[in-house]
């Protein structure tokens, strides 16, 4: 039997991470947007907008979501889908809290 298991991989502190702001981070080719709501919860998306690629990081964090600085498009924290009539998803990347460190959840291992 196969099991597989996320791969955790912890990529800073909570503090690093403005509250309703953003900070990047590499894995591979893909840059990450990690958000802090205003009431201290952390979610991962891809750093780009579904509609035009649009840098979501440099975006405006509000109630659970984040408006593209592009064309104002608001994408979900938490399942990097667009809301209202747009249409789209960005990749959403599991994270998590230990303390106040910041732990993604980056592919999965046998």
């Amino acid at each position: 039997m196969n099991a597989m298991t996320q791969t955790w991989v912890r990529v800073g502190s909570l503090n690093d991470i403005p509250r309703r702001g953003a900070r990047c981070v590499k894995s591979g080719e893909m840059s990450i947007a990690i958000f802090r709501t205003a009431d201290d919860r952390v979610f991962a998306l891809e750093d780009k907008c579904p509609h035009r690629n649009g840098p979501l990081s440099q975006g405006i964090v509000h109630d659970g979501c984040v408006t593209c600085p592009l064309h104002n498009w608001v994408i979900s924290l938490e399942t990097g889908k667009a809301q209202g009539a747009d249409e789209g998803q960005t990749l959403s990347i599991p994270v998590r809290l230990d303390g106040d460190e910041v732990i993604l959840g980056l592919g999965v291992s046998k």
